[in-house]
């Protein structure tokens, strides 16, 4: 008889995931969605992620997956609310001392835990804020698991905020001891598993061209991706533009609200000034030396929008190929005439 694992019950009621391609400025939704009502400190789970992979690699099944999924989520909540797998140190931006109430996790380590644990969750109604990289292509088991009770937060942003940050991973991390994805093997050569389908492309590409063809590959997959997910499973995806929301965020922080079931609170708006949101120009991102590490760097005296975007254009340029500029350019003008163009955007 082929038995098939099962998780039946589940601790958490409500899950909000933030993903997207790295780059695209999930790190600043997460600390301002945790300010919510009843939402938790983000934390990262990088196990779901590996579920996803798995599956989408055919290693691990549908079923299989889904139910490690629900256990996940489940223990993400159960060890959070006992102060288990918090993230103290100081400098990360997970950290609980960035958090905008530190002291209920620091007190959590001296309350009853374990069998309590339940009936606390009953009674809080706690939300788990989870940040996840970009696997919404991927993520049938997610929705096979949780279905109404997650709520996916995509974040997109224009591809040449993005490719900075995606040329350093390609330089940095690709078979890194600390690159904490799933890889696969094929032909005695090891991939991400994002690569599945374009191995040829990635092997003749230099690292700049990885990335451009890599946001290529991804902004395709995740657009077919969401339509058969909200078809098949009515996924509550919600899509937020990292531009749209950095120059006028209070309609979207409403519509995040609503779609999680919570309330804006007087520490939303604290946590939103300290990430300086909203802004006068899109690059004028927090001075931390982690943005730095992945890229960022500050608007230029005088320069608009558009020379923004120039100058970023200009770096890639020197090192890719005719035809791949092609492949990017064709997703600026997608983005631009979609989500934001900031020949349309008035300065103050």
């Amino acid at each position: 008889m082929t038995l098939s694992v099962s998780r039946k019950p589940h601790l958490a009621k409500k899950i909000v995931m933030v993903g997207g391609l790295d780059g695209c400025g999930k790190t600043l939704f997460s600390p301002i969605i945790s300010a919510l009502e009843r939402v938790e400190l983000p934390t990262y789970s990088y196990e779901i992620e590996h579920y996803c992979s798995l599956n989408f690699l055919q290693k691990l099944s549908l079923n299989t997956a889904s139910t490690l999924i629900r256990m996940q989520t489940d223990l993400k909540l159960y060890n959070t609310m006992m102060g288990r797998e918090v993230n103290f140190r100081p400098t990360d931006l997970s950290s609980v001392q960035l958090y905008h109430n530190p002291t209920q996790y620091f007190e959590r380590l001296f309350k009853p835990g374990d069998e309590v644990i339940p009936d606390v969750v009953r009674k809080k109604d706690p939300i788990l804020n989870l940040i996840i990289h970009n696997i919404l292509f991927i993520s049938d088991p997610i929705w096979n698991a949780l279905g109404d009770r997650c709520i996916y937060i995509e974040v997109i942003r224009h591809p040449l905020y993005m490719v900075r940050q995606q040329h350093l991973n390609m330089q940095k991390l690709i078979d890194d001891v600390r690159d904490f994805i799933i890889y696969y093997e094929r032909g005695n050569k090891n991939y991400p598993y994002w690569v599945e389908g374009w191995e040829d492309l990635f092997d003749q590409s230099s690292d700049i061209e990885r990335s451009i063809h890599y946001i290529n590959q991804m902004t395709q997959r995740v657009e077919k991706a969401k339509n058969a997910l909200t078809e098949k499973y009515q996924a509550n995806i919600l899509t937020i533009p990292f531009e749209q929301f950095v120059l006028d965020p209070q309609p979207w922080v409403e519509k995040i609200a609503l779609a999680i079931g919570t309330k804006i609170t007087d520490n939303t708006k604290n946590v939103m000034f300290q990430q300086k949101v909203p802004r006068e120009k899109i690059a004028q991102g927090l001075d931390l030396e982690i943005y730095k590490r992945c890229g960022w760097v500050p608007p230029k005296d005088g320069s608009t929008e558009r020379d923004e975007l120039l100058l970023r254009r200009d770096d890639v340029s020197r090192e890719a190929t005719e035809e791949v500029m092609l492949i990017l350019d064709k997703l600026c003008e997608n983005y631009e005439k979609l989500y934001w163009n900031p020949d349309n955007f008035t300065q103050t």
